[in-house]
């Protein structure tokens, strides 16, 4: 499995420690869609290239970190097809998957620790959609992203 790594300024360590973590726990390949250096760097520029690699297939999975996580859930979620939460602990991280088949993580480095960080990383990587009922509401979702981009073209 490939997952996708963007983040910020704010959030190189955290890249770095989240990868690490990743590649030795699962053994996955990481790809780096993100900065390696502390100067400003625009996070909705990281967020739609993590969205991008995921939504065209170049990855499996997408994680996005910046300070609070919100602003570059946001860039990624403007990306058709892209279903990003924004996690702060764990439970939610593994729900946004069972129930919502969330294709991207986000969360703020500096919202939560680093070790925080990688417990919601696993919750969210070791869950599965769940389907069922949660399919309908999924479509129903991705329903209305068609129809507002249509509007919009």
């Amino acid at each position: 499995m490939k997952i996708g790594i963007g983040n910020d300024h704010t959030a190189v360590e955290y890249k770095q420690e989240i990868a690490k973590h990743i590649r030795e726990t699962y053994g996955y390949e990481v790809v780096n869609f993100g900065t390696d250096q502390s100067e400003s760097y625009d996070y909705p520029l990281a967020g739609e290239a993590v969205a991008n690699a995921v939504a065209s297939g170049q990855v499996d999975l997408g994680i996005a970190i910046c300070g609070t996580g919100i602003g570059i859930s946001l860039a990624a979620n403007k990306v058709r097809g892209i279903r990003c939460a924004v996690c702060s602990e764990p439970y939610s991280a593994k729900l946004s998957r069972m129930h919502n088949n969330s294709n991207v993580l986000a969360f703020g480095a500096r919202v939560v620790g680093i070790e925080m960080a990688k417990m919601i990383v696993d919750a969210w990587l070791t869950a599965s959609f769940e389907g069922g009922r949660h399919q309908r509401r999924v479509d129903m979702i991705m329903a209305i992203e068609a129809k507002s981009c249509g509007a919009a073209e």
